[in-house]
């Protein structure tokens, strides 16, 4: 007689959260196509600069945090499953490899080295001791690490190895940041929430509605969601933005933004470094030096004649 040998069973699924992780999927999408537009300058405003729109940035990384931390309890809070476990983080850990590759192809200025992706493949592993420990530890824990950046940080964490610890004392410059200190927080605050108030199970729940069974997919392919939407999105836009807006403004574009990202790292406010960028922009033009900046590696002379250029502009100083 043969015994056929039965796999572990997957945890159910619980419809609620896979619709939550869609809500939270139709939240992103809505932020980067927001983001794309003010990029591209199809909008004539930078949504970047708006408080409420960084804030709506925030509470969407925070609920996919969150939501890790209740999968990884939901998932191996009983005993780790270590083949599963590996299986998805070596899946997140390739799609963040992905996201940084692409992203120094396209922005080899601001590429992401240490975004959401990034976050949750360590902070899978970083939260692994929390599952089995009371949920009261893993509040304090997380409170601890929400904390820590408010009242410690020094210049030797902005280094590039130690940035992603997010206690430097200097932003990088970079479209996606999420560090460890304060949003693992997040995740830790995920695992405590679960073992307070354990999500009901499936048999507990109502049948879903249409639309709750599309964010309930949604929720289910968030992975490759994430990794195709935006190049499809940006890609679009980038095509109407070539088509519609006037060659010149194509040549400056990238120059401004990246002037102005490095104006804004610095303490300025988005109108004084608007300013400050296009006067720079213009006065390079002025003086015959606009291709050999762009184009060109400086000599000593050239730079010489750029910072008088950028000095004559009034660069605004950090607070």
């Amino acid at each position: 007689m043969s015994v056929t040998a039965i796999p572990p069973s997957r945890p159910a699924r619980i419809p609620a959260l896979d619709a939550a992780r869609g809500v939270a999927i139709v939240a992103m999408v809505i932020y980067h196509f927001g983001w794309n537009l003010s990029f591209l300058e199809l909008i004539p405003v930078d949504l970047r600069d708006y408080p409420a729109w960084i804030w709506f940035g925030h509470v969407i990384a925070a609920s996919f945090l969150a939501l890790v931390g209740v999968g990884l309890l939901l998932g191996h809070g009983e005993g780790l499953k270590r083949e599963r476990f590996l299986r998805r983080l070596a899946l997140v850990a390739g799609a963040a490899a992905l996201v940084t590759a692409g992203t120094y192809l396209v922005f080899p200025d601001q590429f992401i080295f240490f975004g959401i992706l990034h976050h949750i493949a360590l902070a899978s592993v970083l939260a692994l001791p929390f599952l089995r420990l009371p949920w009261v530890i893993a509040a304090g824990a997380a409170v601890a690490v929400f904390a820590l950046p408010l009242v410690f940080k020094a210049d030797a964490f902005s280094a590039p190895w130690l940035v992603w610890l997010g206690l430097g004392t200097r932003v990088p410059s970079t479209n996606d940041f999420v560090p460890v200190f304060p949003w693992f927080g997040c995740v830790l605050a995920g695992i405590a929430l679960a073992k307070l108030w354990p999500p009901a199970s499936p048999a507990a729940e109502m049948h879903p509605s249409a639309p709750v069974r599309a964010l309930g997919w949604m929720g289910r392919k968030s992975l490759p969601i994430y990794l195709i939407h935006q190049p499809v999105l940006y890609g679009g836009l980038a095509l109407l933005a070539s088509a519609i807006l006037p060659p010149v403004d194509r040549e400056t574009r990238g120059f401004l933004v990246s002037c102005q990202e490095q104006c804004r790292s610095t303490g300025g406010d988005a109108l004084t470094c608007s300013n400050f960028c296009g006067c720079v922009a213009s006065g390079l033009k002025k003086e015959g030096l606009w291709q050999r900046v762009l184009v060109d590696t400086p000599d000593m002379t050239v730079k010489l004649r750029v910072d008088a250029v950028t000095r004559q502009c009034t660069a605004p100083k950090a607070p």
